[in-house]
Parts: structure tokens; C-alpha cells; sequence
């Protein structure tokens, strides 16, 4: 992996992947197609009622509430009447008690719009008892609509609230597998609190993306071209006098997404480093403290706060710009409308309640427009956290072999395991900086292997190549002939126990900390255990026992004590090869005899690899490797390497005048 990996946050990705983006994020979607596709038929059910509003307003008006303009022959200008029919007994007492109001025409009569008012009401409201009562029903069909889109709305938010935390769960799911799976090169190089802010914040806003984006702009773009449909439908001309704004719109649009990204890849970024800065914090709070650093450690702080914060106000500064740019707009269009309609309504070329609906439609048409600018927002802070996630998820896999054998397929591990060997393995962490270099040994079953060297000769590097964490960049590690390249990580690391130096135990009981990844014993198998780690007097201590709690990472308990419990998970998981790396570098003599015989014990009958810190530990190995700079300088006996008075024997004599 590219040592530049660890600076993948400061990478950005071009606008032109955004298709990439999209595309790739489509296998989440699909096994929930059919909620979304529920979604976007209830969209398409609320845009036909957000269509019908207006509509019902203009037929109200110009059937129900304001009379029809009749213009008479001769007549300029046209006059605005209501037509009664005298056949109704009321209705022509009326007219009888006002003849000098009425023309009457056989069995209809007319009065001017301008002399209802001289009408008392009672009588205004008899003559006038059709359209109140089509405004009545009116006003329910528009109130029916009304609740039919709160509950159509409603059920769509709801369904697509559920896709969404779905896609959200498969993809965090997704997101956690692989990184379990990542190589540990990966982990060197990514702060923790990176990786919890991609399965937290950037899960979330992808999220948001999926309940708030997909569907919702699929609606809004379909209710504009409803909107544009019906407004070019009552008046062509009136429709693209208002529609002269739509190429400014278009361009603010544009520009002000392209500022909206930049803002969001910036906070994405600040996001994660604070998130880093705060966790090293409390993980070295210790650190901090001791060495008074509080200060400096507030102002590295906040810094990165101020960062945020200037990358915050940008993006609310382009969206403050951007939303009353297009609000002016829609307003201007509005007036555009209403000077222009006015003009029409007068001529008598559109209707009172046409004008009316046009307008309606017209507001209409710039909230989809805010909406999808809304939206936008949304898509452009989920695709910047989309950006991360998939550089997470493009890192390579380890959990597969990385070479296959001759038929295509994974080799099985050999049980038992009768050799395990080195051919001149090589390995560096960084390009031009290596670690081990030319390392060859063998060694075989029921043997113990000792490593000795001073710090920085590659003893752990060994192990770690051992345990595949890493792969040696040149040479083989084979166990029973076969480079463990071939053979599956799983299958390799269950037939293996590592005990470091210094262990890590989970948040969990001892009993789940013993058997993890180990399938449940018996009480007394758990005894057994316990016993031949050294663990029961560690045990009997504790209140609940075999399952009282651990704080996160055992720190509830000692050094030793936790040394001696990761010893009891090597023993339950019944290992082919036994691998120690220090295992009793930070204890004191007393707790160092118990760790012995439990090592003993566990050592007992099996293959054994130890990296031995104090040369004591290395007498009763079969076989000692001296490493020096990365290389196999000696190797032998005890005995052996002592008469040769190499380099093996002058760490002895060091390690006896510090005694």
C-alpha cells in the first residue's frame, strides 16, 4: 500500500466521479427498489394533488365566486353580470321587490355586478344559493385533496425513512466487515477516531442523502414539469414571460453548487481531523497532563475548531447568498406575472381565477426550484462523505489469499503442523527502509524457536509476517511446504495463538475475553483453563468471577493480570503454534514466575515461537535466532552461541552488568 494512504483525507476527488459515486452507491439501493419504487408512485400521487390545488381555486373563482364577463353587443366596455333564473319562486320575488336592477330576458333575468351590494344579504345570498353551494363543495374536494397529500406525504416519508435506514445498515455492515479485513499497515497509517467518524457522520449523511434526495427530487422535478405543463396550458404567452428569469436561475444554480462542494469537502475533512485530535487526547491524556501540555495541546485544538467553523460560515455563506438570489427571482417572475395578467384579465383575454391559479402555479414552480437547491445541499455533503467512504472500501481486502495454488483455488492448511520455514524473507514498512532483510530459518514440530536482538532488530517484524499482518516483500514463509500466501487468513490464524507483550482485552467479561472467537465450554473445561494459565486466584478476587466485567482494555486489573488472562485465551483456542513476543517484558519478578509456569504450560506439547527480551527466557528454546539490523547474525544452542562469544554473548554479558 502507498505510504500516502494515511493523507487520503486531504485527497479530493473530481466533480467529473460524482457519475462514479452514483453509480457505485446503486447496489445498496436495488434490494429495496421496490420501497423506493412505492416512493416515487406516491410521488407522483401528491405532485398530481399539488396540481389540482390551484386548479380548484380557479374553477372556484371563476364558476362560483366572481361572475362571467358577458360583453353585450354595442357595449364598451364588457359588463360584469349574474344571470338568475326567474322560474324560482324566491329568486323572482326578489326581482319583483328590485325590478330597476334586473333586465329580465324570459325565464332569466341579469344584474350588474356592481348592484349585488344594494341587496340586503339574506336576499344577496338566496339569488345567489348555486354558487355558495359550489363553493361549498369545492372547498371540501380542496380540503379532501388537502388531507389525501398529508397522508400520501406522510406514508412516503415513512417508507422512505425505512429504505434508508436499511441501505444505511447493509452499508454500514459493509463498511465495518471490510475494515476488520484491512491489513494492519492500514491501521498504522489511519487515526481511530478517521474510521469512527466514516462509520458514524458520513454513514449519516448518506443517510439523509437516501430519505431526503432520491425520491423528493424525483417529485419536485416532476411537479416543475407539471407546473410548466399547466401554466403554458392556460396561457402560452403569460408562461414564457415568466419563464425569462429560468436561465439566471439556472446559472446562479450552478455556480453556487460548485462553491457548495468545496464547502463540504472542507468540513468533511475538518471533521475527521478534529475527531482524531480529540481522541488522541483522551487516549493520552496521561501524556498531556504529565508534561503540562494543556495549552498547547487547546491552541492545536483550536485551531482545527476555527478551521471548521471558517469552513461552516462558507458554506453558509454561499446558501445565504444563493436562496435570496433565487427567492428574488420567483418574486421577479411573480410580478412579471401580475402586471402582465392584470393587463390580460382587463382585456378580457384570461379569467379572474386563471390569473389567480397562475400565480398560485408560479409560486409553486420556485419552491421546487429552493427544494432541489435544498437538496443539492444534501447530495453534495453525502457525495464528499461517499468520496471517503469508498476510499475506505477500495483499500484492498486481506481476508483472501493472495496467492492461489495451481487449480485456482485456496490451499488447506496441513494439521498438525510438522515445519515451519523461512526463505529469505526481506520487508520494509516504508520503500528504501528495511526491516528484515535475507532471513532464513526452520523450524520444526513440537520444537521452541527463540528470537533475540536488541531493539529495532526485527524481532517483531518477524512475527508479524509470521501471523500475516504483513506479507514479506521478497522470500517465503511456508508451514508444511506450503507459502502461507495460499492459505486463508482465517484458517492459518485459527490453528495459531499470539500472547504479546503487552495484551488488549475487550470491554467484556473475562470469561467472553478468554473465549473469543471460541465456542462455548463447560465449567469445568473453563476451570481447566483457568488453572493452567495461573488465572484462578485472579478469578476467585472478583465478585462475579469467571464473569465480572473488564473496563476497555482490562485496564481494571494489572499489567500481569491481564498478561496471565491473555494466556488462558490462547490456551481455549487449543493452538498448533504457540507465538510470544516478550510476554514478560513489563512484569516484576513475582509475577513473572506465575506467567512463566503458565507459559509452560501452554508451551507444553507445541510448536513455540518467543521473542525473548530477557535472554533468561531464551535458555530452554531448541533453537536461538541472534538478529542484528534486520539480519540472522547467529544462531544455535544456548550453549552454542555462549562458547562461540559472538554477538549473542556480549548481550549476555550486558544484560548481567545491568543486573
Amino acid at each position: 500500500m502507498d505510504t500516502n494512504a494515511a493523507l487520503f483525507e486531504e485527497q479530493k476527488i473530481d466533480r467529473s466521479h460524482d457519475a462514479t459515486l452514483l453509480w457505485r452507491i446503486y447496489p445498496y439501493i436495488t434490494p429495496y427498489r421496490m420501497l423506493l419504487l412505492f416512493s416515487i408512485v406516491m410521488a407522483m400521487a401528491i405532485t398530481a394533488l399539488d396540481l389540482s390545488l390551484p386548479y380548484i381555486t380557479k374553477i372556484t373563482i371563476d364558476r362560483y365566486i366572481v361572475p362571467r364577463i358577458d360583453a353585450q353587443a354595442g357595449q364598451a366596455p364588457a359588463s360584469r353580470e349574474l344571470s338568475v333564473n326567474t322560474s324560482d319562486s324566491e329568486v323572482a320575488e326578489i326581482i319583483r321587490r328590485y325590478p330597476a336592477l334586473f333586465t329580465v330576458s324570459g325565464n332569466s333575468a341579469r344584474i350588474d355586478y356592481d348592484q349585488l351590494e344594494k341587496l340586503p344579504s339574506h336576499d344577496l345570498a338566496r339569488l345567489r344559493h348555486h354558487d355558495l353551494a359550489g363553493v361549498s363543495l369545492m372547498t371540501l374536494i380542496f380540503l379532501g385533496v388537502v388531507i389525501l397529500d398529508f397522508i400520501l406525504n406522510f406514508c412516503q416519508q415513512v417508507v422512505m425513512e425505512i429504505a434508508g435506514q436499511k441501505i444505511m445498515h447493509d452499508l454500514r455492515m459493509k463498511l465495518f466487515a471490510h475494515i476488520q479485513t484491512l491489513p494492519v499497515r492500514f491501521f498504522n497509517q489511519t487515526p481511530v477516531a478517521r474510521l469512527v467518524t466514516r462509520t458514524t457522520n458520513d454513514i449519516q449523511n448518506m443517510q439523509d442523502m437516501f430519505t431526503s434526495v432520491i425520491t423528493f427530487v424525483f417529485k419536485d422535478m416532476l411537479l416543475l414539469a407539471g407546473i410548466a405543463v399547466m401554466l403554458l396550458h392556460m396561457n402560452w404567452q403569460l408562461a414564457l414571460g415568466a419563464f425569462t428569469v429560468l436561465p439566471a436561475v439556472g446559472y446562479f444554480s450552478i455556480h453556487y453548487s460548485r462553491q457548495a462542494r468545496e464547502a463540504f469537502r472542507t468540513i468533511r475533512v475538518k471533521t475527521a481531523e478534529i475527531n482524531t485530535h480529540f481522541s488522541e487526547t483522551i487516549t493520552g491524556i496521561k501524556v498531556v497532563q504529565l508534561f503540562r501540555q494543556e495549552d498547547n495541546n487547546f491552541k492545536k485544538f483550536k485551531k482545527l475548531n476555527h478551521e471548521y467553523y471558517l469552513a461552516g460560515m462558507r458554506q453558509l455563506h454561499v446558501f445565504a447568498i444563493f436562496m435570496p438570489v433565487i427567492e428574488f427571482l420567483g418574486i421577479t417572475a411573480v410580478a412579471v406575472v401580475i402586471y402582465e395578467g392584470g393587463v390580460r384579465v382587463l382585456a378580457d383575454s384570461i379569467t379572474i381565477g386563471a390569473l389567480a391559479a397562475f400565480i398560485s402555479y408560479l409560486r409553486m414552480f420556485f419552491q421546487p426550484i429552493r427544494d432541489i437547491a435544498e437538496k443539492y445541499n444534501i447530495l453534495q455533503n453525502a457525495m464528499s462523505s461517499a468520496e471517503r467512504l469508498f476510499q475506505i472500501l477500495d483499500n484492498p481486502e486481506k481476508d483472501a489469499p493472495l496467492t492461489l495454488s495451481e487449480t485456482g483455488r485456496p490451499e488447506s492448511l496441513q494439521i498438525p503442523i510438522r515445519s515451519i520455514e523461512a526463505k529469505d524473507v526481506s520487508f520494509a514498512y516504508h520503500s528504501g527502509e528495511p526491516v528484515l532483510r535475507n532471513v532464513s530459518f526452520r523450524l520444526n514440530s513440537g520444537e521452541t524457536l527463540a528470537v533475540v536482538g536488541p531493539t529495532g532488530s526485527g524481532k517483531t517484524t518477524l512475527i508479524h509476517l509470521i501471523t500475516r499482518f504483513y506479507d514479506p516483500d521478497t522470500g517465503q514463509i511456508q508451514i508444511n511446504g506450503t507459502d502461507i500466501r495460499k492459505i486463508p487468513h482465517g484458517q492459518l490464524r485459527s490453528q495459531l495463538s499470539l500472547v504479546t507483550q503487552d495484551p488488549f482485552l475487550f470491554s467484556e467479561t473475562i470469561r467472553e475475553n478468554i473465549l473469543h472467537g471460541v465456542n462455548p465450554v463447560t465449567d469445568k473445561e473453563m476451570e481447566a483453563i483457568l488453572q493452567s494459565a495461573n488465572c484462578t486466584d485472579i478469578v476467585a478476587r472478583l465478585p462475579q468471577g469467571v464473569d465480572s466485567l473488564l473496563s476497555e482494555g482490562g485496564a481494571s486489573i494489572s499489567s500481569g493480570e491481564r498478561q496471565l488472562i491473555s494466556i488462558a485465551r490462547a490456551f481455549a483456542r487449543k493452538p498448533e503454534l504457540i507465538i510470544l513476543d516478550e510476554a514478560t517484558s513489563y512484569i516484576d519478578s513475582g509475577t513473572e514466575q506465575n506467567i512463566q509456569k503458565a507459559l509452560i504450560n501452554l508451551m507444553t506439547g507445541r510448536t513455540a515461537i518467543i521473542i525473548a527480551h530477557r535472554l533468561s527466557t531464551a535458555r530452554l528454546a531448541d533453537m536461538i535466532l541472534v538478529m542484528k539490523n534486520g539480519r540472522i547474525v547467529e544462531s544455535g544452542t544456548h550453549e552454542a552461541l555462549m562458547s562461540q562469544k559472538g554477538f549473542y554473548y556480549k548481550l549476555n554479558q550486558i544484560e548481567r552488568a545491568s543486573l
